[in-house]
């Protein structure tokens, strides 16, 4: 009896020091931020900041919107896709910047999606809430951190670059530079937004979001004399955004992107 009385001790004891002595979560960097509109909707975020800033440096934004498998309102599924690439300790070295993570509640960061919106010939949906909230954020991280307003950039995957795509349509002289990964847009929209930078990635067998969605937004950049690239994975399905991640080319090529002259000083707004 007493020897199953010392194991028990012995168990409870191991298991203590077992949970007190856990591993740093892999994207603890990120911070936990909450905005809240003049019309009090709440919009989750996760934000990484430059491990040491230096004084008079402005830095970079990145602006990740996840697909509909993150959503929700916990403020941290959103960090299951990408996050890692930006908090590696030798990319945040050499591109010291804010990384940011907002969190949609609903499946759809542009609403209710409906293919026919992705059609040439069809009117531009309204402009979310949630699209709406994005964009104050990022005008308020503008105001209230060291940001580079010439080096504003954003990712999204799936429904997350659905939405990237509209917002960069919607507001061409905020963005440097767009990633969109297996997403779709309606190529009608796409020439005013030629004075941002691409680089579109898709999967070939995708039958979530067809991979003709990204050749026509391809095609369509390049004919309006765009700065663009495509990568289209052979053989690879919707979950293409593992493989974009790992394209040697996209960090490099994403914090070279600068607006430089372009920028507007009204992108910061009223």
């Amino acid at each position: 009896m007493k020897r199953l009385l010392l194991l028990c001790i012995t168990i409870i004891v191991f298991v203590s020091l077992s949970l007190s002595a856990r591993e740093p979560e892999i994207n603890g960097e990120y911070g936990w931020h909450v905005y809240v509109d003049s019309a009090d909707n709440a919009l989750p975020y996760r934000m990484l900041v430059p491990e040491q800033e230096q004084a008079g440096e402005v830095y970079p934004l990145v602006i990740f919107l996840h697909g509909a498998g993150e959503s929700g309102t916990d403020n941290e599924k959103q960090l299951t896709y990408g996050a890692s690439i930006f908090s590696n300790p030798v990319v945040a070295e050499r591109n010291p910047a804010f990384v940011v993570f907002p969190q949609c509640k609903e499946k759809s960061w542009t609403g209710k999606v409906d293919k026919r919106m992705f059609m040439r010939g069809n009117p531009t949906p309204a402009e979310s809430v949630y699209e709406l909230m994005v964009m104050d954020l990022i005008r308020e991280l503008i105001k209230s951190y060291p940001v580079d307003a010439n080096r504003v950039y954003i990712v999204g995957i799936s429904t997350g670059a659905v939405a990237t795509y509209d917002l960069v349509c919607r507001y061409p002289e905020m963005f440097a530079a767009a990633v969109p990964i297996c997403g779709a847009v309606n190529p009608d929209r796409l020439p005013g937004a030629k004075g941002v930078s691409f680089m579109i990635f898709h999967g070939e067998v995708d039958d979530t979001i067809p991979v003709i969605c990204s050749r026509e937004a391809y095609k369509t950049l390049k004919s309006a004399g765009a700065t663009v690239d495509y990568v289209e994975f052979a053989g690879i399905g919707h979950d293409c955004w593992t493989m974009a991640f790992n394209t040697p080319s996209l960090l490099p090529w994403l914090f070279a992107q600068n607006k430089g002259d372009k920028a507007s000083l009204a992108i910061v707004g009223n």
